[in-house]
């Protein structure tokens, strides 16, 4: 199954049997509220990113349509802008699409209640399509998407700094890509699973869950609200045990993912070289 960006969309087109699945990230709808009890008056940018939705959905015309989690902002409880926007929201996308399915990030708490009923919520630890494993990235996948050939996830909200001579700084989302040792990350993860790894994981893995390790690439998604902030990659005053600790989300803090040889891209599809290479330019 190829993995297809949109671009310059923070947005992915897959084909499943087929037919076209469109997957976004990081919506965080209701995030306005956060800057208004800060006393920054920002207006909902809700409809603009449900345009954004409608004109990829029009030009890709999609049969399911995939959030890889953090549909909404505030992470337990709900607010009013949410129970307002949210609903409107899908509804709007259902008159588009019949098939909309959500893996639910950590901002998801209470988001079921503000779904129309065909909306369905699927685990938080991912689905699997084909041979890719999408997960939203703030816990450890399945077991099963260890079999998946590529990883897919979100979360990070991932952008690249830049500094010119004179001290100005600008930032940019990116796309990330980066190898991934599934051996060691199989590793990490059957611990978390309390399953003692005193052989090799990758055995483990088959004989113990059925499943066949081929996980070897990892790709981060860039959040879909361009409006928000993110985790700047390229920061060179990240230490090796500093940068695992500031990372958030399980798989890259468990330091089994090489952040410095990632491959970013622009979301106009420009290669920019690797973090590593870039930290010379923050």
């Amino acid at each position: 199954m190829p993995i297809r960006p949109i671009r310059p969309h923070p947005a992915l087109l897959l084909r499943r049997n087929g037919e076209r699945v469109l997957v976004v990230a990081d919506l965080h709808i209701g995030w306005e509220v956060t800057l208004a009890q800060k006393g920054a008056h920002v207006p909902s940018q809700t409809p603009k990113i449900l345009d954004k939705m409608l004109q990829l959905i029009e030009s890709c015309k999609p049969k399911t349509l995939i959030f890889l989690g953090d549909v909404k902002h505030t992470i337990a409880r709900v607010e009013m802008e949410e129970w307002r926007d949210i609903p409107n929201f899908f509804d709007v996308l259902g008159r588009k699409v019949s098939d909309i399915q959500v893996v639910p990030g950590n901002h998801d708490g209470n988001l079921e209640p503000l779904l129309p009923e065909n909306v369905k919520i699927l685990p938080s630890t991912g689905v699997v399509l084909g041979n890719i494993g999408l997960f939203h990235g703030h816990t450890w996948p399945a077991p099963e998407l260890l079999g998946c050939r590529s990883l897919i996830m979100g979360h990070v909200h991932p952008m690249v700094s830049f500094r010119d001579p004179m001290g100005f700084q600008i930032t940019r989302q990116v796309w990330v890509k980066v190898a991934c040792n599934g051996a060691r990350l199989t590793k990490s993860l059957l611990k978390r699973l309390g399953i003692k790894v005193d052989t090799d994981p990758t055995a483990l893995l088959r004989d113990q869950l059925g499943i066949k390790l081929r996980a070897s690439q990892l790709f981060i998604m860039p959040s879909f609200n361009d409006f928000l902030g993110g985790q700047p990659i390229n920061e060179r005053k990240l230490g090796k045990v500093a940068k695992s600790r500031t990372f958030i989300g399980p798989v890259l803090r468990s330091g089994r993912i090489d952040l410095d040889d990632a491959e970013t891209f622009l979301l106009d599809g420009t290669f920019l070289g690797t973090v590593n290479q870039l930290k010379t330019l923050s």
